[in-house]
């Protein structure tokens, strides 16, 4: 699955660090936090490895 914004790109990012013991779990907040919840380190790799050049800023 990929990002389909820079802001989901970005939150997946964060929850990625959390799950691999990068950042606190407790750092996280909205978005990542949900994702960090629901989704396996290689769905979250794959969202946060999105090239964000053609991406809107956010879902819209």
């Amino acid at each position: 699955m990929k990002a389909e914004s820079k802001a989901q790109q970005r939150a997946a990012g964060a929850a990625l660090s959390a799950k691999r013991g990068d950042t606190k779990v407790g750092d996280l907040q909205g978005a990542s936090k949900e994702m960090y919840d629901s989704m396996t380190e290689e769905e979250l790799d794959d969202m946060a490895s999105t090239k964000t050049e053609d991406l809107p800023d956010h879902k819209g």
